[in-house]
């Protein structure tokens, strides 16, 4: 198994500069990830860097709270398609779902769907760790009626990461139609195996080089 090709080589902590992202560019060239993750003041910088490689350029919506407007959200997607990004991740509206104002998250969700008009690949980061299993099962299917192409377990930056209990349930709830991405606390080749045996179809990592070279990373997404 090519487990680089699972990995969305991720850099979005806020005190990053341009010269970390070169590098983070020129890794996941190197290594053949599936893509870089990063934050959308990065992407057409990314976008440049990465011209000439089969590696995508995936970036973040609403992100970490997930509490900006769905008009906002929406505008996000649209600037970092123009930007160059091939993919966006964006943050669920947790409160409102804890809420059960469902119909809000649906139509959230489906606001940066239809802003990507298929000119991306859309994940709803569901923050699982703050979510209960129905809660879970919940945003699973709201994602998957309002048009999503993934749901992804955590943004790293709210509490606790992917869990195989999480992904497994995701995936169960989704089906085979849609992607599942496993982010947050993955470190390791055998915690990134676990995952995708689970039914993750995409890693979300910063320690991709480390599950590619067979060692364990420290690193807290």
């Amino acid at each position: 198994m090519n487990v680089a090709k699972y990995i969305d080589h991720t850099l979005l902590k806020p005190e990053v500069t341009d010269k970390e992202i070169a590098v983070l560019c020129e890794e996941a060239h190197e290594h053949g990830f599936f893509s870089v993750c990063i934050q959308p003041a990065w992407v057409k910088f990314a976008a440049e860097k990465l011209a000439d490689s089969e590696v995508k350029v995936c970036t973040v919506i609403g992100f970490p709270h997930g509490v900006t407007t769905s008009e906002v959200k929406a505008f996000e997607t649209k600037d970092a398609i123009a930007n160059g990004a091939d993919e966006v991740d964006m943050v669920i509206n947790i409160g409102q779902l804890k809420a059960g104002n469902l119909d809000y998250v649906k139509e959230d969700i489906k606001s940066v769907a239809d802003a990507a008009n298929k000119e991306a690949l859309v994940k709803v980061i569901i923050e699982s760790s703050l979510l209960t299993e129905d809660e879970i099962v919940t945003a699973s299917k709201l994602s998957k009626e309002a048009g999503a192409d993934f749901v992804k377990t955590s943004t790293g930056f709210n509490g606790g990461g992917a869990t195989v209990e999480a992904v497994a349930l995701m995936r169960l709830t989704v089906g085979e139609d849609m992607g599942v991405k496993a982010s947050g606390g993955v470190r390791s080749a055998e915690d990134a195996l676990k995952m995708i045996e689970t039914g993750a179809t995409r890693i979300g990592a910063s320690s991709g080089i480390a599950i590619v070279s067979g060692a364990v990373s420290d690193s807290d997404y």
